[in-house]
């Protein structure tokens, strides 16, 4: 999944995927130690989407953040 595909999903479908690919990556990690997995760098690319949508997750959350401290300043 691309970052610009990320980044125009909401952020409660972003949490939903966020789980649905941590319990993908728990299978495949699981299939892997069977030796059922054939094509290992879906580990990889596993782990990337989840750390790319947390990372929206974590940027929408400071730029939140940022925007209530500009309110109360004013």
């Amino acid at each position: 999944m691309k970052i610009h595909e990320i980044r125009e999903l909401k952020t409660e479908e972003i949490q939903n995927r966020i789980q649905e690919e941590e319990r993908n990556l728990v299978d495949l990690r699981f299939a892997h130690q069977l030796k059922e997995l054939t094509n290992t760098a879906k580990l990889k690319f596993a782990k990337r989407d989840i750390a790319r949508m947390k990372t929206v997750l974590m940027e929408r959350n400071r730029a939140e953040k940022a925007e209530i401290k500009e309110g109360e300043s004013t």
